[in-house]
């Protein structure tokens, strides 16, 4: 993840809405994560002394190790960084994560991100059953940890209220009664411990002594003016003993204001589906949900662990809009992509999301790598969404990307012999590379999105690529003769003109493909 992070630096820093990570839990394992991609993940194993030269392991991350914590620090520390740099401002991180690494997960992000960013920690159950474990306690939860890049900037949108919860009704619609104190003393909020009057009445009311209003004397002015308290000696038969406040059902887009709460419980395993206040508990899935939804799609279990569908589909609606780019850079089994198209498919959104996933090996023949299960996943959960939903028109395509090393040949001179080197380095593109590959590389180092539309035209029997609505042409011919140069340039004029961008364009050729240097010029 880390070479493809700082090669999408151009493209996608400041552009990305929400990023989920589920990394590897510190289980005392060995991390194959190695942020060296000149070397495959053996070399790796090799050069860190984790096994032999047969490939045998000769040390691993155990507890009893003084690198236990540290290892696993090591291998966060600098994604985390990468992934603060793609947020947008009022982006958001979320990541998964259980009790042997919390704490010091809270303490590295407070670092990258700021304590003052801190979003949530939100607490989910993963399992119903009780584990095998020699513990006196069987954990049956995990966690999300969340943080915002600029947390004034964020805005995330709660589950909708329904009419059902707002049982009482006067002249401005129907409302449901809340507490008008929040649990904080007048030595925590002193502005807020203050009387207020019944404007009818005359009647004056203060706080509990361990309690203080919810809202400052502005504030409580405002909602007193709009009618929005419940005052006791208006209902002198009830059992009021303070006032009390009127949170009114709103159908519109207030009901997308409603902060979502920690707690995400799955409904079927509670006795009602409502909290006392009326809001509804945030949903998401067991694990053996998500073992299933993998199996039903592949017929087998594939991989172990993966997350639910639910979790990543809430998460995603808790911080995202129609247009907005999820980034996943463990991806797994592909349920962050899953989990998005499925979203799209609820609101008729169009978020789009980047999946990162090493080629970690599998020892199977058909997925001989996780990434392998990542691309397949993707596919069949396409397929089934566009056979259960026929009317959604949504995009459910992907393009997938290798990391490799540049197209370009870097300067490594032998200073032995710098007249070969010279004449080696004429032609400054390695000759294994396809012209799809350059064509991407020019997409990253011009910051450009990968996934904008790209237009192929035969001009003057060259292929010239037209790439988002003629932003940048680009044709990469080995040869281009003079004679080809009048009508390749005035093709590529008219191409440019009926494309119409609204911005300037670049225009991109391979230097070393004209004759010379006047059919360059020309």
């Amino acid at each position: 993840m880390i070479g493809i992070a700082r090669n999408t630096q151009k493209s996608y820093a400041g552009k990305v809405k929400l990023i989920y990570i589920d990394p590897p839990y510190n289980t005392g394992n060995d991390f194959v994560y190695p942020d060296d991609f000149q070397d495959n993940i053996k070399n790796y194993l090799e050069l860190t002394g984790q096994v032999d030269g047969a490939g045998n392991k000769i040390s691993s991350n155990t507890e009893a190790s003084g690198r236990f914590h540290t290892d696993w620090l090591n291998m966060m520390y600098p994604r985390l960084k990468l992934a603060r740099n793609l947020l947008r401002e009022d982006g958001v991180i979320f990541i998964s994560i259980d009790d042997a690494e919390i704490h010091n997960l809270r303490t590295l992000c407070d670092d990258i991100f700021g304590e003052e960013n801190f979003l949530a920690i939100f607490v989910r159950r993963r399992r119903m059953a009780t584990g095998m474990r020699d513990t006196p306690v069987s954990p049956d939860h995990e966690y999300v940890t969340s943080f915002a890049k600029n947390l004034p900037s964020v805005r995330l949108f709660g589950l909708a209220r329904r009419e059902g919860d707002f049982p009482f009704e006067d002249a401005r619609g129907r409302y449901r009664s809340t507490d008008l104190t929040v649990g904080m003393t007048k030595e925590m909020r002193p502005n807020q411990f203050y009387a207020i009057k019944n404007p009818r009445t005359g009647s004056e009311y203060w706080p509990p002594e361990e309690r203080v209003w919810r809202f400052e004397p502005s504030t409580m002015q405002k909602h007193i003016a709009d009618e929005n308290i419940i005052w006791p000696d208006d209902n002198p038969n009830g059992r009021m003993s303070r006032p009390r406040f009127r949170t009114r059902f709103d159908n519109g887009e207030a009901s997308e204001k409603t902060n979502p709460v920690s707690t995400w419980i799955d409904l079927r395993s509670r006795s009602n589906d409502s909290q006392p206040d009326g809001t509804i508990s945030l949903t998401a899935g067991l694990n053996q949900e998500a073992t299933k939804e993998l199996r039903d799609l592949f017929n087998e279990q594939i991989l172990e662990y993966p997350k639910p569908v639910s979790l990543l589909r809430g998460l995603c609606a808790l911080a995202s809009k129609s247009d907005d780019i999820i980034l996943d850079f463990f991806a797994g089994s592909g349920t962050t992509g899953h989990a998005v198209w499925d979203l799209n498919k609820q609101d008729n959104g169009n978020r789009r999301f980047v999946l990162v996933q090493l080629p970690e090996p599998t020892e199977r023949r058909d997925y001989p790598t996780i990434a392998h299960i990542t691309k397949e996943r993707l596919r069949r959960a396409g397929k089934k969404i566009r056979e259960e939903s026929p009317m959604f028109a949504g995009d459910l395509g992907f393009r997938v990307f290798k990391l490799a090393s540049s197209n370009i040949r870097a300067w490594e001179p032998n200073r032995d012999d710098l007249a070969t080197t010279l004449e080696e380095s004429i032609e400054h593109l390695k000759t294994d590379r396809t012209e799809q590959d350059i064509l991407f590389e020019l997409l990253l180092k011009l910051g450009l999105d990968l996934t904008v539309p790209i237009e192929r035209k035969t001009i003057a029997g060259k292929t010239v690529h037209g790439i988002g609505a003629g932003t940048l042409l680009v044709c990469l011919a080995e040869q281009i003769a003079a004679a080809e140069v009048e009508p390749l340039a005035l093709g590529m004029v008219a191409w440019h003109k009926q494309l119409a961008p609204a911005g300037e364009t670049t225009v991109v050729f391979r230097d070393s493909a004209f004759a010379d240097d006047v059919a360059k010029t020309n």
